[in-house]
């Protein structure tokens, strides 16, 4: 059955497209300004001006963030920690909902208020450095994965999803003889795709984003995420000199702090928002948890 709009649905509507294609322009133009600089001469870049496309197309700016080799090695570490880690997040955190999710579970309530202690008291900076440390955990790849294994306020998010899923699920598989490791694989993280997508989403965002672990607990430069990496190739006072001095194919004046900068935001953040879209038609559904009961 069709339902027939009003004319002050129809006007309605159209004014709620036309102020969502504003913002819409609003959020992506700072962005896109930034794509053009990143790609426009240095010396051209300081008469502003710069819309939509750079009027002095150059690479020098990439080339000067690319100019050390050790880049490759940087993304591969971040790399390697997004995805590890929110494949452990996801599992670790979702394991421990499940868990808490049951009625039957004995001290239920004390473990899950254990929990919630957590996310209003901890021991502050220095202890946990101290502890990262004692536990062997410095200079080491862990230190990017076990730390985030588990976190409270996912869990409890999960946790509201797999209360919202039938009994009758869990009930018909247990008569097929299913154990509770074959129910929780096969039947209830399937079943959880969305709410898993939107937390693995977050969750690879910020470790693709993290540096500042990076700088408290890694000594060694083999282990530096490209984000702390990148961050010190802006600090570096003398980069910008270093780059042209060693590429032939840079000319003098033709980056800056500043453009070289633009490259780096661009090279730090392109590729996790390439991966955004595909996540994206699960936002709704987790958006929704806890919505529908049996």
């Amino acid at each position: 059955m069709k339902f027939k709009h009003t004319t002050g649905e129809k006007i309605f509507d159209v004014f709620l497209y036309i102020f969502l294609g504003l913002l819409a322009v609003l959020f992506i133009y700072p962005f896109w300004t930034v794509i053009a600089m990143s790609f426009n001469s240095a010396t051209d870049t300081m008469r502003g001006g710069i819309i939509l496309w750079p009027r002095e197309f150059t690479l020098n700016n990439y080339r000067a963030v690319f100019k050390d080799n050790s880049i490759f090695q940087a993304y591969f570490i971040t790399i390697a920690r997004t995805v590890i880690g929110t494949i452990g997040h996801l599992l670790f955190t979702s394991a421990l909902a499940y868990g808490l999710s049951k009625k039957h579970l004995m001290f239920r309530k004390t473990y899950f208020n254990l929990c919630i202690i957590t996310m209003f008291f901890s021991g502050g900076m220095i202890p946990g450095v101290l502890n990262i440390f004692r536990l062997g955990l410095g200079n080491s790849f862990l230190v990017y994965v076990v730390p985030g294994l588990y976190s409270v306020y996912d869990m409890i998010i999960i946790k509201s999803f797999f209360n919202a899923m039938p009994q009758s699920l869990e009930e018909s598989a247990k008569i097929d003889g299913a154990n509770d490791l074959v129910i929780f694989f096969r039947i209830v993280l399937p079943n959880a795709k969305a709410v898993l997508a939107t937390i693995g989403l977050a969750t690879a965002v910020g470790q693709w984003n993290a540096w500042f672990d990076a700088y408290l607990y890694v000594d060694n430069p083999d282990l530096w995420p490209v984000q702390l990496l990148l961050q010190r190739v802006i600090a570096s006072a003398t980069s910008m000199s270093d780059a042209v001095a060693q590429n032939p194919n840079i000319t003098a004046g033709s980056i800056s702090p500043y453009s070289v900068q633009l490259a780096t935001i661009i090279v730090a953040i392109g590729p996790i928002i390439l991966i955004y879209p595909f996540f994206q038609k699960y936002f709704v559904k987790g958006m929704m948890i806890g919505a529908i009961k049996e």
